[in-house]
């Protein structure tokens, strides 16, 4: 049974789920001495958490009765007391019947929560039967570290936990695909048991960012990004500071940015501002993906409401599409795609008219020209570096203001194919360094040379950057590249590629909300991030 797609009436369910107060957000503390925890439970309730879970199995010199005591008595926020062992994921190695007396005593000490395996939970909650305080309560949990199974053995093992007089279920299956998370949340939204969902990896991150949008009990945001205690989880100041993770619910519009790789994105710190900034019910989120089809064809309801589309699917992209704007059509490469409100999906390409309309103001400023005089580009020479999507975009964009093109990439084929589209010429990459037909031409590098981590590359030599009156390069990691340094020191205006990144974004989020973009806020946001 592969992925089922969304149906309306999973949305509806989760409109008026089973849970109606918000989902947790739990730090794990992974101290090795008690000291350590005491610190990180101070850092926890200051970043906003609302658990903190403490790892027995981290610490060095564990001696269950006063370090139990101690870390009970003294942390500012609830205790969710685990002692993994290593068959669940964990580092405990000793005794079981010791590892479970600690839970046990955990639970005496006034913890507010044990998390026990499945494989155990039986007879431990036999052995604690009666015995346990009126707010306590046994999570019983499930890691599963090689794949996500299909709903039907989800819903089995659900059952199975759910058997051993769980107060509430926890699973955790790792995702070898973003449309895995699609089953763990049909689980969350139909369980009638306060459920923990978690899809571990970078392909499973959507599980934790939306847990409160489907009911999910608690999600685990980690301290640092360096102390994570799963694979893919997020810290816990991104999930309320960058996710805006407080203000999501059932009926929270998702939008993402699809792409692979895709975590460098600085696209939701823009678009989740934005979104609080106009009180909008909606998140953005990144959505590693490896195939489009299967991606669209699993988030198909209208909550998944559009994304921004980044390298290597721009052009797969197109396929899955209902309807394309004319302009992306002819680029052959789309960026950012809505759902209509029958359920389609509508393609835009809002690169190029970023990318082009930056160009163009810093050209307007060289010649002093009135921007109601055309556009500074017609006539130009326009030489594009790579053929790829962004370079489609940008050759189309010149052309369309009137420019001469030149495309130029590292096979000829490539760039002939897109130099016939726009009416322009074709030469290789290694060509470029020898091509100045005349002074003041505009560069654009769309190729990856140069970016993080390799930044002491560049397409094109310092000695023939002089031909040309102004440089743009569309990678923004780093801002300033190599090109752009060498190309500033030859005395070009440069043009960075966050440039093209703000502007495109101007337009995805008037395409996304049908309000113009807050344009002062994503500058702001730019220039202090990027």
């Amino acid at each position: 049974m592969g992925s089922l797609p969304f149906t309306v009436s999973d949305l509806q369910t989760s409109t008026s789920g089973t849970r109606s107060s918000p989902t947790l957000l739990c730090t794990p503390l992974m101290g090795t001495t008690v000291d350590q925890m005491l610190i990180e439970m101070g850092k926890a309730k200051e970043i906003g958490s609302d658990v903190v879970e403490i790892r027995l199995d981290c610490l060095r010199n564990f001696n269950p009765r006063p370090d139990l005591q101690v870390l009970i008595e003294r942390s500012p926020l609830p205790t969710l007391v685990t002692y993994r062992p290593i068959w669940e994921g964990g580092q405990y190695e000793g005794d079981e019947t010791k590892r479970q007396d600690a839970l046990r005593l955990a639970m005496e000490l006034g913890a507010d929560y044990i998390d026990v395996e499945l494989e155990i939970a039986h007879d431990f909650n036999n052995s604690i039967y009666g015995k346990k305080p009126e707010n306590f309560k046994v999570i019983v949990s499930s890691h599963n570290f090689h794949n996500t199974p299909s709903s039907e053995a989800i819903g089995n093992l659900v059952a199975r936990i759910q058997a051993t007089g769980a107060d509430i279920v926890k699973i955790a299956t790792t995702a070898l695909d973003i449309t895995d998370c699609a089953r763990i949340f049909q689980i969350m939204v139909h369980s009638q048991v306060p459920t923990i969902g978690i899809v571990m990896g970078e392909r499973g991150l959507i599980s934790r960012l939306l847990s409160p949008k489907f009911g999910g009990y608690l999600t685990y945001g980690a301290l640092e990004a360096g102390a994570i205690s799963a694979p893919g989880q997020p810290t816990a100041k991104d999930l309320l500071d960058l996710y805006n993770f407080r203000l999501i619910g059932p009926d929270t519009r998702v939008y993402g940015i699809i792409g692979k790789p895709v975590g460098h994105s600085k696209s939701p710190l823009l678009f989740n501002a934005a979104f609080k900034s106009v009180g909008l019910n909606a998140v953005y989120v990144h959505f590693l993906v490896d195939d489009v089809k299967k991606f669209f064809d699993t988030y198909s309801s209208s909550d998944w409401a559009g994304c921004s589309c980044t390298i290597p699917h721009k052009e797969a992209a197109l396929k899955c599409m209902n309807e394309i704007d004319p302009i992306a059509k002819k680029i052959g490469a789309i960026n950012n795609i809505v759902r209509r409100s029958d359920g389609g999906l509508m393609a835009f390409n809002t690169d190029y008219i970023g990318a082009i309309a930056g160009i163009e103001d810093q050209l307007r400023g060289l010649n002093g020209t009135n921007p109601a005089a055309g556009s500074p580009l017609a006539g130009k020479l326009f030489v594009v570096l790579g053929a790829g999507g962004a370079g489609k975009s940008l050759a189309y964009g010149a052309a369309q203001k009137g420019a001469r093109v030149v495309v130029a990439n590292r096979t000829y084929e490539r760039a002939k194919e897109l130099a016939d589209k726009v009416g322009g010429q074709a030469m290789t990459l290694a060509e470029v360094d020898n091509f100045h037909p005349e002074e003041g031409m505009v560069l654009a590098n769309t190729t990856s040379v140069g970016m993080k981590p390799k930044i002491d590359e560049t397409p094109i030599s310092k000695q023939s950057l002089k031909h040309y009156c102004l440089v743009f390069d569309a990678i923004y990691t780093p801002k300033e590249t190599r090109l752009l340094r060498e190309a500033r020191e030859t005395g070009a205006t440069i043009v960075y590629g966050t440039e093209m990144l703000i502007r495109q974004g101007f337009e995805q989020y008037k395409n996304f909300t049908g309000l113009p973009a807050p344009e002062e806020l994503f500058r702001q946001l730019m220039e202090k991030h990027a």
